[in-house]
């Protein structure tokens, strides 16, 4: 908790600092959606936006909501400079202006709906009119995918939204939902760190890890600066302090390694939204 709230101390006065100097350093706000929890997702994520801050001259600042729709809002109103998240591909907010320009390097990621090791729940028909936990109505990944696949199977459930994914993956390991739908690499590591026993029921096509985007109000060569500090982190000293207190946050050994993405390497989430049997837009 003293390290998390060191980081957010310092990020607070990067902050500052920037406002006092004028607008070549005003703070590029950072979206990131609501997996786990805000004091969590802090912890994650001030020393990699401290680092990368560092590295290109400008402060990277923490902005998000209590819930992945509230964040998920302030990113359509352009309260983001840069945001990671995997909910601007609607056909709506694809007119926004934000572009992929970097992921996590790692496996691709899959929705899966899953119950309790010791469910009697065997198949997604036994699920018909059961209290389903999802993360919330803005997630691709654990609500759009597992939610379009029911309704096409004809399965009814009760939908309920916990605001983000381990408060969904909670929910199902106390018992007060029949199964969750989530992102399979976020449960694998709850899991892990939790102790909970699951079982699978269905498992999404796989579709590449959230990526981080930028507006297109910031510079090409602002752009090209935040790419080469985050792809560059763990060549760095520094960089790698920084992705290992982020690791340690996460409770994981493995530390997150960033790479260039292009804007046409998710089109298969645009693809989703458009053919899906329910729509946010």
């Amino acid at each position: 908790m003293r390290k998390m709230n060191c980081y957010l101390l310092t990020a607070l006065l990067a902050m500052q600092a920037g406002i006092a100097a004028g607008d070549e350093t005003q703070p590029l706000r950072f979206g990131v959606i609501n997996q786990r929890s805000v004091a969590l997702t802090a912890e994650t994520w001030n020393p990699i936006l401290i680092y990368v801050g560092n590295k290109i001259g400008r402060p990277l600042v923490l902005k998000m909501g209590k819930t992945a729709p509230e964040t998920t809002a302030m990113t359509e109103r352009g309260e983001h400079d840069l945001a990671y998240t995997n909910h601007m591909f609607t056909p709506q907010r694809d007119k926004l202006g934000y572009k992929v320009i970097l992921r996590i390097e790692g496996e691709p990621i899959r929705g899966v709906i899953v119950v309790r090791e010791d469910s009697p729940v065997r198949s997604l028909k036994q699920l018909k009119g059961q209290p389903v936990v999802f993360p919330s109505k803005e997630a691709a990944i654990g609500y759009q995918l597992p939610m379009d696949h029911l309704m096409k199977s004809g399965i009814e459930v009760q939908a309920v939204f916990a605001g983000n994914q381990e408060g969904a993956m909670s929910q199902l390991q106390f018992g007060k939902a029949a199964a969750a739908a989530v992102n399979q690499k976020l449960l694998d590591k709850y899991a892990a760190r939790e102790g909970l026993r699951y079982r699978v029921l269905w498992t999404s096509a796989p579709y590449l890890d959230i990526p981080i985007m930028a507006h297109r109000s910031l510079s090409p060569k602002l752009v090209a600066a935040v790419r080469e500090a985050f792809i560059g982190m763990d060549e760095d000293p520094e960089g790698r302090k920084a992705l290992q207190a982020s690791a340690a946050a996460l409770g994981q050994q493995q530390l997150w390694s960033f790479i260039r993405a292009e804007d046409r390497e998710y089109d298969n989430y645009r693809s989703l939204y458009k053919k899906a049997s329910l729509k946010l837009d």
